[in-house]
């Protein structure tokens, strides 16, 4: 104990610590009261020691005099050429007391240290988040004021990070001197390659400490964290709304600004995210690069495709909290949730009927404007629906893709087939609120609901001949006798038809066929009447 204090025999006033020499005690006294002697003449910075001066000096100079032996790469101070010698050595002589990790940095260890102890002894003095390390305090400060001290010397731009400048430099010289040794991918940042590296491993080293979930990077996990812990720590300076993400914070920017910065370089559209940008290309290319691994069908987007499966999976993860009916898509969960609020926030501004949703305020405006942008590329009949198009494109095959796993009838269209399928379950799901009773089909229910509503047991009504009909699609196929539009045509002999039905029973003088047959005779007939004409026969 003697030799340790002839050693250090002078001792700090304040916290009782020894030094040998008078200089360092005076240094070390500078941490107690805040001195700073030594000032930067170019900016004024202040450091507590000359040292400290002599290094910042060099950023103004640009001075680099310590330079690595293997690869020529020359730094401002000595530290930082030992801490990037390490990179050639792979070298970490820094392990943790209590997992044995090692690190090629002491304070990449001191960091290490309190994911042990859970200490966060960094806290901000503006909204009280702490932190674990002193440097993500300061980086976080500058979110409250907004400064960016880096600034790039070729275009300008700023940031808040040294080294998101260096990163954002490289946009500039286009430097990649990373490169992955399994596939020769170059990357500008080793990060970058280190997180590379990992999609040829099934490595995941970070593991989240709540539920186990395991990522390949760190920020991944992070982010990830969110979502247990409930942080937002973005705010946006305009609406005041608050982002687990930065870039989720920036993409929301551009709704108070406008801002749509990638433009497509075949029409010009803009868009204010890569992503749209991304899969509006693919209109231009006809590219459909996601593929369905059970029947084929290619989309445009990974979005489609995931909605595409579940008609597969019959997988429905959107359940109502009101009444448990679950739906594959999540939109389609927000359409039928406002049936139970009876919520209809989009009006027509030509007849001031109100819509539950969006899309279907925008395809009954095409009642008023008379738009049909959906034609038939077979026949060139034109629909105002997307869906009425796809519906009646297959009237041109003898596709029936959806059948029944009852009775094995198939159908061109799902909608049917689930109508098909109340036969056998006995379900009627809509119900009079009135008295009680119950319907298998919408559209007898709303005929229904008349009886009790007084409106006309046929309000559709034909303005050339005054006709009422009680269901509108009867009103079409009516109008088409003064239209003299005939839209289905037989493929033998060309003569068309107002009603599909006429022309499926006019194909059978082609084909010969008599679906229609006596259960006491065995006779058969083409159509249904026929054979009830002739079953009166034995009736008499």
């Amino acid at each position: 104990m003697r030799s340790h204090i002839e050693k250090k025999p002078l001792s700090c006033s304040v916290c009782g610590k020894t030094f040998p020499k008078k200089a360092k005690l005076e240094m070390h006294s500078r941490t107690h009261t805040g001195e700073k002697p030594f000032a930067c003449s170019v900016c004024g910075r202040r450091f507590t020691r000359k040292g400290h001066l002599d290094g910042h000096v060099r950023i103004h100079t640009g001075e680099t005099p310590f330079s690595c032996s293997v690869c020529g790469q020359a730094f401002t101070h000595q530290i930082n050429l030992m801490n990037h010698a390490r990179t050639h050595t792979d070298a970490k002589p820094f392990s943790c007391l209590v997992c044995g990790k090692a690190f090629s940095r002491k304070q990449h260890l001191n960091c290490h240290a309190i994911t042990h102890t859970g200490e966060k002894p960094f806290s901000c003095s503006v909204c009280g988040q702490k932190f674990t390390r002193k440097g993500s305090l300061k980086k976080h400060g500058m979110t409250h004021t907004g400064e960016k001290p880096f600034s790039c010397s070729v275009c300008g731009q700023k940031f808040t990070r040294k080294g998101s400048l260096k990163k954002h430099g490289m946009t500039h010289t286009g430097e990649k001197t990373f490169s992955c040794s399994v596939c020769g991918k170059a990357f500008s940042l080793k990060n970058l390659l280190k997180d590379h590296t990992r999609t040829h491993t099934v490595e995941r080293p970070f593991s989240c400490s709540v539920c186990g979930k395991t990522f390949k990077e760190r920020g991944t996990l992070n982010i990830h964290t969110r979502t247990h812990t409930g942080e937002k720590p973005f705010t946006c300076s305009v609406c005041g709304q608050r982002f687990t993400r930065k870039g989720s914070l920036n993409v929301h920017a551009r709704i108070h600004t406008g801002e749509k910065p990638f433009a497509c370089s075949v029409c010009s559209e803009t868009f204010s995210l890569k992503g749209h940008l991304v899969a509006h290309t693919r209109i231009h290319t006809g590219e459909k690069p996601f593929v369905c691994s059970v029947c084929g069908q290619t989309f445009k987007e990974k979005g489609s495709l995931n909605t595409h499966v579940r008609t597969h999976t019959n997988e429905k993860p959107f359940p109502c909290s009101v009444c448990g009916k679950a739906f594959s898509l999540k939109h389609q969960l927000e359409g039928h949730t406002k049936t139970h609020t009876g919520e209809k926030p989009f009006p027509c501004t030509v007849c001031g009927q109100s819509f539950s949703r969006k899309g279907n305020l925008k395809t009954h405006i095409r009642t008023h404007t008379g738009e049909k942008p959906f034609s038939c590329s077979v026949c060139g009949r034109v629909f105002s629906h997307k869906q009425n198009l796809k519906i009646h494109t297959k009237s041109h095959t003898d596709e029936k893709p959806f059948s029944c796993s009852v009775c094995g009838k198939t159908f061109k269209e799902k909608g049917i087939l689930n109508i098909h399928t109340r036969i056998h379950t006995g379900e009627k799901p809509f119900s009079c609120s009135v008295c009680g009773k119950t319907f298998t089909l919408k559209s007898g229910f709303q005929i229904h609901k008349r009886t009790h509503t007084g409106e006309k047991e046929k309000p559709f009504s034909c303005t050339v001949c005054g006709q009422t009909f009680t269901h509108n699609e009867s009103l079409k196929r009516h109008i088409m006798i003064h239209t003299g539009q005939k839209p289905f045509s037989c493929s033998v002999c060309g003569r068309r038809f107002i009603r599909k039905l006429r022309l499926i029973i006019h194909a059978r003088t082609h084909t010969g066929e008599k679906p229609f047959s006596c259960s006491v005779c065995d006779k058969a007939f083409s159509q249904k009447q026929d054979l009830l004409m002739h079953t009166i026969s034995h009736t008499s």
